[in-house]
């Protein structure tokens, strides 16, 4: 239980570390560059996460015999909840003009939204690696390369929304850190709490699936253009065949 504990912390740290990408994506002036670079790490992104799904989450709640009707619903909760959390953070929106005198509510909305997904994005990894130590790995690394794309864009939100670039770092930082609260709470309950992988990862099956299908791959059918179209689908399978290499983990 030790190890499950360092190698829980260590990468819900390496998650919350992510969240100061923001800083490095202003050191990219073209904003055709930036939305090109995007675009293909939300294609990989979303490979990593269906891979995940499919390749180590889905096959061990499978041999676990823990798959029925009940799992169904939790996957089904877990769709429901990232659902309503993006929701929450698409919720509120003002016209006012943005400033440092003025924050947006939408940018305080999108801190505490993506502060309640974090938390989740914590569970999720410390029941993973409950599971075992190659899927907890495999799911670290889908949610890392997920979070590139969102953090960036999180701090774009945060700037848009009248927080100044320091205080947006501060704040994304924090929100991102609150994954560790979910990790620690995660495997805490593990101990009073026998089954809860069979909880657990329903709902971050149902969240992968959910965010891959919802979010990530609309985005790619904006691009039209037949090379880019390629390559988005080369980073997709690419991220599909870097969950499967991690299958040797195992």
């Amino acid at each position: 239980m030790h190890q499950v504990w360092v190698y829980t912390l260590a990468s819900v740290l390496a998650v919350s570390l992510i969240s100061l990408i923001g800083i490095f994506a202003l050191k990219i002036e073209k904003k055709k560059s930036m939305h090109t670079l995007l675009i293909y790490l939300i294609s990989f992104s979303a490979g990593a996460l269906l891979g995940d799904v499919f390749l180590h989450l889905l096959p061990e709640l499978v041999e676990g015999s823990s798959l029925s009707v009940k799992s169904s619903i939790t996957i089904l909760s877990g769709i429901l909840i990232f659902f309503t959390i993006e929701k929450v953070v698409h919720w509120q929106h003002c016209h006012m003009p943005a400033s440092k005198e003025h924050i947006h509510p939408f940018a305080i909305v999108n801190l505490v939204g993506d502060g309640v997904h974090n938390f989740i994005d914590g569970l999720i990894i410390g029941a993973s690696y409950l599971v075992s130590i190659p899927v907890g790995i495999a799911t670290t690394l889908a949610v890392l390369i997920h979070e590139i794309p969102q953090e960036i864009g999180d701090f774009g939100v945060l700037v848009h929304g009248g927080f100044s670039i320091k205080k947006a770092l501060f704040f994304n930082f924090i929100s991102a850190f609150v994954s560790v609260l979910g990790a620690v709470l995660s495997l805490s309950l593990a101990q009073y709490i026998p089954n809860i992988t069979s909880i657990l990862i329903p709902i971050a099956i149902g969240g992968f699936i959910y965010i891959a299908g919802s979010d990530l791959i609309p985005e790619l059918h904006k691009e039209f253009e037949t090379r880019k179209a390629l390559l988005e689908i080369l980073s997709l399978i690419l991220g599909i065949v870097v969950m499967a290499a991690l299958l040797l983990l195992g």
